[in-house]
């Protein structure tokens, strides 16, 4: 290991030292990690999408810390520490890529990719086998991914067997009969609101397919619009404050054309 990494793994040790260690981290354990382990995933792929590289080192320094977190925490327990965590990964991916460190050829990425999931689903059916459960095509995907992640990767795993539509026109034609549904639903006269929370949730899967079947992931698409319409009301709030005014206290109509007039602004730039 290099110099950096022991003294990382001493200040951790130290941290956690019930001899003057840290209260807060000697409190912690693996289930109150793990809320902050997602968090910082979340903040690395922020940084990426602002184009901050400076951000991103940042941010990636504050992820590898949770694992050498979960190391000591392991550690402490007589169950792994961190040279056997990049032992595992170092082994598995050596294992994966037997294009790279054995003698199968590939030629193509699509090649490596359909090589790595043959291989990932190997696994996945020996380890079904192992614990007597029926193997299935969803087995391995995360139930706490988020959702449109894991909506992305249960349809990429059908699509593997042919559970698939083949055009995006057909996806939208399914979009608009999931629409429909979602609208009868909500004029129905005695409205449930689980059935029209059933019906959003297909409409978002649908709309997920759609994604996917473009090539573009649902979740940075989301996030890219989260951050533009942050943007855009920013400029809303800020041009309403220069007259005087506030959100609270404008109309609908006079805040949809300080939008407008920043949609126009970002085209222009």
């Amino acid at each position: 290991m290099t110099d950096n990494t022991t003294r990382l793994l001493e200040i951790m040790a130290k941290l956690r030292d019930p001899q003057g260690g840290c209260p807060w981290d000697l409190e912690q354990d693996f289930a109150t990690i793990a809320p902050h382990t997602i968090e910082e995933a979340y903040e690395v792929a922020d940084a990426i999408l602002s184009g901050d590289m400076m951000a991103v080192k940042d941010e990636l320094g504050d992820l590898l810390f949770q694992t050498v977190f979960y190391a000591q925490m392991g550690k402490e327990r007589g169950l792994f520490d961190f040279d056997a965590i990049a032992g595992h990964i170092a082994d598995k991916m050596i294992r994966r890529h037997p294009h790279v460190f054995g003698e199968v050829s590939v030629n193509t990425a699509d090649d490596q990719v359909k090589h790595w999931e043959e291989l990932k689903a190997r696994e996945r059916a020996e380890k079904a086998a192992a614990s007597g459960i029926p193997p299935s095509a969803l087995d391995g995907i995360t139930p706490g991914l988020p959702a449109l992640t894991r909506a992305v990767k249960l349809q990429k795993r059908a699509a593997r067997v042919g559970f698939d539509w083949t055009r995006a026109d057909e996806i939208l034609d399914k979009i608009e009969e999931e629409i429909g549904e979602l609208r009868a639903e909500i004029k129905a006269a005695t409205m449930e609101k689980a059935r029209v929370q059933d019906e959003l949730g297909d409409l978002l899967f649908a709309l997920v397919n759609l994604a996917r079947r473009l090539d573009i992931d649902p979740e940075t698409a989301l996030r890219g619009t989260n951050h533009k319409f942050d943007r855009r009301f920013r400029f809303v709030e800020q041009n309403l404050e220069a007259q005087g005014k506030k959100p609270e206290t404008s109309t609908l109509e006079e805040m949809e054309s300080l939008w407008v007039e920043a949609k126009k602004t970002e085209r222009g730039m």
